[in-house]
């Protein structure tokens, strides 16, 4: 079966199964905390802490977590800092990391090692951002017929749209995504997931199956980093 996946096609599936295990609750609850450190407690003007509610949610994370993560933000983990550290991994693969530390110095030195043990390099502040744009990302449930889907879609005003293994991508302006899913939501469709992301403006196609596995095991190494809380990659792995 021939075909291609993206990065964050396979991290959803990986977050599915780390959900299973619960081992995402931590992340989830550092990411409320620091949405709400940086915005406010109040979900209805804090865009960010709308959607890290929201995906918390989705983990099945229990009501209580939730909680404590947010009073957390009123000065119990005022040592957090949000990080964003930029890289290539094998191939010339462009990488965000956006992580949250107590300890800038620590968690740069842990970044890099991964990078350079998964054949990659870590870069300067802006020598990868460039190949990324801020975005609004949605997944919606295709059902039996994408096509018709996608053709729904279009008829609601969508203009950016792609077909993934596990739904239809749709990508929205940052201030629009809330408004875009109450939409797509009012229509009766189906949304697995809605979040602010770094978007690729392009991908490296890769094919040879040695080099995929060396960046899949590159990201999702970074990804389990305690610190971490997410990774973009522009990397369209093909398959035949």
């Amino acid at each position: 079966m021939s075909g291609h996946s993206k990065w964050s096609t396979i991290k959803r599936q990986k977050e599915i199964n780390d959900a299973k295990k619960g081992v995402v609750f931590t992340k989830l609850a550092r990411a409320l905390t620091m949405a709400a450190k940086e915005g406010g407690l109040d979900p209805a003007m804090n865009m960010k802490l709308r959607f890290a509610v929201e995906k918390a949610k989705q983990a099945n994370m229990p009501k209580e977590n939730i909680e404590r993560a947010l009073r957390s933000a009123q000065g119990k983990l005022d040592n957090i800092i949000e990080v964003t550290y930029e890289g290539y991994g094998p191939s010339g693969v462009p990488v965000i990391v956006e992580a949250a530390t107590d300890n800038k110095n620590r968690t740069a030195q842990e970044i890099k090692n991964l990078f350079e043990r998964g054949g990659g390099t870590l870069g300067t502040p802006g020598s990868v951002a460039f190949q990324f744009e801020r975005a609004g990302q949605l997944v919606v449930k295709r059902g039996s017929d994408a096509e018709g889907r996608m053709l729904e879609l279009i008829d609601l005003g969508v203009e950016d749209l792609e077909e993934a293994e596990d739904g239809i991508e749709v990508y929205t302006k940052p201030e629009e995504l809330f408004a875009t899913k109450q939409l797509l939501l009012g229509s009766g469709m189906e949304v697995g997931s809605a979040e602010l992301i770094y978007r690729p403006k392009t991908n490296v196609e890769i094919r040879d199956e040695g080099v995929v596995s060396r960046i899949i095991k590159l990201l999702e190494n970074l990804d389990e980093h305690d610190d971490v809380q997410k990774v973009y990659a522009g990397v369209d792995i093909l398959t035949s």
